[in-house]
């Protein structure tokens, strides 16, 4: 039985509506022990959906709505010269990221849902900066996506260097599924890669594509917001919402097709069939996918030596359930899955910082540090 669960969503090319409906061949466990705690860190942060640590070991934290926090010894600062977001529903100040050269150069880059550009609303922008006391200097707009919407949704909006220096970034599709993510020509749906000074690299898929976004690394996705940098590989990972059923867990790859919405294991909001497809020639796989959704947001891969019995595995927030889920992994398959501090809110964002301890973007609460008892 077990063979064949893992066999069928390889090989089908459609699915009843019942069987798009089965749950996940992981099921989320509660924890048979948990050593660890939980420590509100810093207070009174509405949503805080972006964390980076200076090398003085202070935090710098997004607010959606707008605030660029900096917290040091107790005290919160908040920081002018932010860029003026356009905050709607999923949409506003957005994820934060220190070039990996920070020491010598001072950049941070930060994405944001942005009302600049063609048409009313908002959309998803990528800025760098440096920090001069309490304000953002020498700020540059890298990339901004178009064109504009009013629709609240699918910002995407999390950002990660690899280990060659470029900057990946994704950008939700921004509630028009059947419109931007198979379309080359259009933004949204889609994982970017530039230099770190906003140029397009040459060897980009899509470069010399007619009329495609030259940015564009990889398409078909829905809204992803959690990417990591594989400690051991190197390689891009992603998770991202699905619908009703289908978030996902992908490893971001070259011109490759995600497939959102030709194929998804999830189905609409009202229960109606969205696609009957489960896989198709030329679609990538997930490497993990969630039936039902947890809504995912934030994820880090534990490496630090503070958490001995979650090294390498996989942390996830849910934003629906309100914990953290722990993915354990074996030959980049979950083999378990684990639901940790229930009850503790909305997780927005997942972290392990320099210090090697994890923090947490609880909505309502701030930024939770997780401390091994």
């Amino acid at each position: 039985m077990k063979k064949l669960i893992f066999i069928i969503p390889l090989i089908a090319v459609t699915l009843s509506a019942c069987a798009q409906q089965t749950e996940s061949s992981v099921k989320a466990e509660d924890p048979a022990t948990l050593t660890y705690t939980t420590e509100v860190i810093v207070s009174d942060v509405p949503i805080a959906w972006g964390l980076e640590f200076l090398p003085d070991g202070s935090m710098l934290i997004t607010e959606k709505a707008g605030a660029l926090i900096h917290f040091k010894n107790g005290v919160k600062t908040n920081i002018s010269g932010v860029p003026e977001v356009y905050n709607r529903g999923q949409g506003g100040l957005l994820d934060i990221k220190l070039h990996p050269d920070y020491a010598n150069n001072g950049w941070i880059y930060i994405s944001y849902a942005s009302p600049e550009g063609e048409g009313t609303g908002g959309n998803t922008a990528i800025m760098r900066a440096k920090l001069s006391g309490t304000s953002l200097t020498n700020q540059e707009v890298l990339y901004k996506a178009g064109p504009n919407t009013t629709r609240g949704q699918h910002f995407g909006s999390r950002i990660v260097f690899d280990n060659d220096g470029y900057l990946y970034f994704s950008a939700g599709e921004r509630g028009d599924h059947f419109v931007n993510p198979q379309d080359l020509t259009k933004d949204n749906g889609k994982i970017y890669r530039l230099f770190d000074d906003g140029r397009i690299p040459e060897d980009n898929p899509f470069v010399n594509t007619p009329n495609a976004k030259k940015a564009i690394y990889s398409y078909g996705h829905r809204n992803p917001q959690g990417m990591i940098k594989h400690p051991v590989t190197g390689e891009i990972w992603t998770h991202e919402h699905g619908p009703q059923g289908g978030d996902e867990i992908n490893i971001i790859k070259k011109a490759k097709n995600y497939g959102w919405p030709v194929i998804s294991y999830g189905i609409n909001y009202d229960n109606t069939i969205l696609t009957e497809l489960t896989a198709k020639e030329g679609m990538e796989q997930p490497l993990f996918y969630w039936v039902p959704s947890i809504a995912p947001s934030g994820f880090a891969m534990v490496t630090s030596d503070k958490y001995p019995d979650w090294k390498n595995n996989l942390l996830v927030g849910s934003l629906k359930f309100g914990y953290v889920e722990r993915l354990v992994l074996e030959n980049n398959k979950v083999v378990k899955r684990e639901k940790l501090f229930e009850g503790i809110g909305r997780v927005r964002n997942v972290i392990q910082a320099p210090d090697g301890f994890i923090y947490l973007g609880v909505e309502g609460k701030g930024i939770v540090k997780v401390i091994p008892n």
